[in-house]
């Protein structure tokens, strides 16, 4: 085992190594290693097949995609991601494994491989990809009825919010025992958080994140998601990072910021030497506006996804982009040539991090090589547009299969055995039948 582990382990005085790996639902897999074995062993075996559960564990035929000996695949910690887990009773460290072939090439199902992979698409053009993700969440009074809908948390006043609240700094305030404790895990856990702001929904928050390499800042997502329900749940509240938790609210997303820099210079390839935009730049928003409708699925991953997308609820419903304007799919913040950059305002929040940002870079990386050339910029509220984007989840799916470039930058396999697992969460949840139709037509029709 690296000598970097072993004095992390040492010094830290770690008992026990949580190994994990993220699944295609963003979900921690793994075990739970005393910490001599950890280090004796070096590596972590499970079967590849746990890389395909759906979000309510099932599974679908994994033979076209693993085998049908559902054979081991081997997980190598990255000792880069290695951390103390802050709200353990005693220390514990977590570690992110990458999951390997046992020749060593990557598993082209694991999320971190097809990251990796779209990463090293850039790289291989000399381009350096650079992101920064705004995560938005509600917190939410425990309950233990899922046919119930969702309410605000009672804060420190004793009542919930009344109304929206964005931006609001007493409305943070509410919960303040909830966020020092939320932070002090964050920098425990190494996580490079920037900001808190209160969002427009009731209970609804928003933390951002420093810019910096895409697997990184995954790692940091996939970490963060965890810290905040463990925080949530130490506060007698729930953090839900749901698309749309509540109907009358607005949805989470996860937007993302992205620029390119040239890896020799470190100047960004989306300005020219003059600070006017480069060709590099519009055609990367070509490339969104074409393929973001394509890779919906792993933008917006689940049935609720989509109730998110609706209009005037600051949520886009096309791929139009402008500059300063929050009514596209696609916006161009205010910035210097050094920091000209595109967010990505499509995402939810319930994306698997490493999925949603191989997602918008691939769009991205197909602009640039495809030299697609965008549309006009927006200059008025893209809401008064027509939808662009897939309603329902069915429909996403069936333009993934669809668009053969995708799949050459995603990995074939990946893309149809995500799929895959997708139209099995989607077969079952059309098999549930929903409160509005037992009130409606139970006793109408």
């Amino acid at each position: 085992m690296n000598d970097t582990i072993t004095q992390f382990i040492a010094q830290h005085r770690i008992h026990e190594v949580e190994c994990v790996i993220p699944d295609m639902t963003g979900i921690a897999r793994g075990k739970i290693l005393p910490k001599d074995l950890f280090l004796a062993a070096g590596e972590m075996r499970l079967p590849k097949s746990v890389l395909l559960n759906t979000v309510n564990g099932q599974q679908p035929d994994n033979g076209p995609f693993v085998g049908e000996t559902d054979p081991d695949m081997v997980c190598i910690p990255d000792i880069r991601t290695a951390r103390v887990v802050p709200w353990a009773a005693e220390p514990v460290a977590v570690v992110i494994h990458d999951c390997q072939e046992f020749d060593g090439s990557p598993v082209t199902l694991s999320p971190r491989s097809v990251l990796r992979h779209v990463v090293g698409l850039f790289e291989a053009k000399g381009w350096q990809p650079v992101v920064a993700p705004e995560m938005e969440f509600y917190l939410v009074a425990r309950q233990q009825n899922p046919h119930e809908p969702l309410q605000p948390p009672l804060g420190r006043s004793g009542k919930p919010e009344a109304g929206r609240q964005s931006y609001s700094i007493d409305a943070v305030n509410d919960f303040d025992p909830f966020f020092m404790e939320l932070s002090q895990f964050c920098e425990v856990h190494r996580l490079g958080v920037e900001t808190l702001i209160h969002e427009a929904g009731a209970g609804q928050m928003e933390i951002n994140f420093s810019h910096g390499d895409p697997m990184d800042l995954a790692d940091r997502v996939f970490l963060f998601k965890r810290t905040v329900r463990e925080t949530a749940l130490r506060h007698g509240i729930f953090a839900t990072f749901m698309a749309k938790p509540m109907e009358r609210e607005p949805g989470s997303a996860m937007h993302i910021h992205q620029s390119v820099l040239d890896q020799d210079t470190g100047h960004n390839v989306f300005s020219l030497p003059d600070g006017s935009a480069s060709p590099l730049f519009t055609h990367y928003i070509g490339g969104l506006q074409k393929y973001v409708p394509q890779v919906m699925p792993m933008l917006a991953p689940y049935v609720n996804s989509y109730r998110r997308l609706s209009r005037f609820m600051s949520a886009p419903i096309n791929v139009q982009w402008g500059h300063d304007n929050r009514t596209c799919g696609i916006r161009i913040p205010k910035s210097g040539p050094d920091a000209r950059r595109v967010e990505n305002r499509v995402p939810g929040v319930d994306v698997n991090p490493y999925l949603a940002m191989a997602a918008t870079l691939a769009c991205g990386y197909l602009g640039m090589t495809e030299q697609i050339a965008p549309s006009s910029p927006m200059t008025s509220s893209a809401w008064d547009l027509d939808f662009e984007l897939p309603n329902h989840l069915e429909d996403a799916l069936s333009r993934m299969r669809a668009c053969e470039a995708l799949e050459k930058v995603l990995f074939p396999e990946f893309v149809k055995a995500f799929c895959a697992v997708k139209e099995l969460e989607y077969a079952t949840y059309n098999r549930v039948i929903s409160s509005w139709e037992r009130e409606h037509l139970l006793l109408l029709v």
